[in-house]
């Protein structure tokens, strides 16, 4: 199966946005891809709450969403918006972090909001606190297709091993890993704890990532990585903007989770 990451760099106009995901899909497409993914937020990246509020959308009436759904129905292709942010009817007007997966009919298949809120000092100048403008998701999600089940993930969910031992457990051949990693962390950790999920659980780990400076205060790691059942990094997108195509063999899931069936040898234990 031809599948296609999307990697650029998204700053703070959802239009702008929107014309430069679109054009990247329709690229991939046309390069065969049947399955495309996007990055995390891909409609903004902003560190002003107030700009965010001033251009977003809810669901109903979010134009990238709309858009996007018109054109996975146009293309006939499979397309996961890594996320958007979207505005809610939370009781503090907090945002929703939210995945979608997109029939080739332009459906809304499944969505998913992001459970794992990244509220972090790094170091003495980079801080997060994700939680204070986004609401956590409460529900984990598989998505069935015809091709395989999905496991949807988002950025820092994959410090939750938990989170991906369920989806794979529930059927999950295929978790989803969109992001905006923080570089400092991203050259840390990034490859390393990705390739870990795809090892503990048998999956291909699918990671779309934003890349370069998305803004005055806000750069990003970039190197989307598609990654095998086996823990083999099988295309890295490097740190610039472009499309990374991979042909996925699905049936290197069963034949890594015969090797070591790691899977069925889970046990119930006491304490600590």
């Amino acid at each position: 199966m031809k599948t296609a990451l999307i990697q650029f760099t998204a700053g703070d106009d959802p239009v702008a946005n929107l014309k430069v995901v679109r054009q990247m899909v329709r690229d991939a497409a046309k390069g065969g891809a049947e399955f495309v993914l996007t990055p995390e937020v891909s409609n903004i990246v902003s560190t002003s709450r107030r700009h965010s509020d001033a251009v977003l959308s809810t669901e109903d009436q979010d134009p990238f969403l709309k858009e996007m759904r018109a054109e996975a129905a146009a293309l006939g292709i499979w397309l996961m918006i890594g996320s958007l942010a979207i505005k809610t009817d939370c009781d503090d007007d907090r945002l929703a972090n939210r995945c979608y997966l997109i029939t080739p009919e332009g459906d809304i298949a499944a969505h998913y909001d992001k459970i794992h809120m990244f509220d972090v000092q790094i170091d003495e100048t980079e801080t997060y606190r994700e939680s204070a403008g986004y609401r956590p998701g409460r529900q984990a999600v598989v998505a069935n297709t015809p091709f395989a089940k999905i496991g949807l993930t988002i950025c820092y969910d994959m410090r939750f091993p938990h989170l991906f031992r369920k989806l794979a457990k529930a059927g999950a051949t295929i978790i989803t890993a969109p992001a905006a990693f923080s570089p400092v962390t991203g050259r840390a950790h990034w490859e390393s704890l990705l390739r870990a999920r795809a090892i503990e659980n048998g999956v291909f780990i699918l990671a779309p990532a934003q890349c370069g400076q998305n803004g005055p205060k806000r750069a990003t790691h970039g190197h989307s990585l598609v990654i095998s059942p086996w823990g083999e990094v099988l295309a890295d997108g490097g740190t610039a903007p472009g499309i990374t195509m991979v042909d996925l063999d699905l049936d290197d899931v069963g034949r890594s989770r015969r090797r070591v069936p790691s899977l069925d040898h889970d046990r119930e234990f006491e304490g600590p």
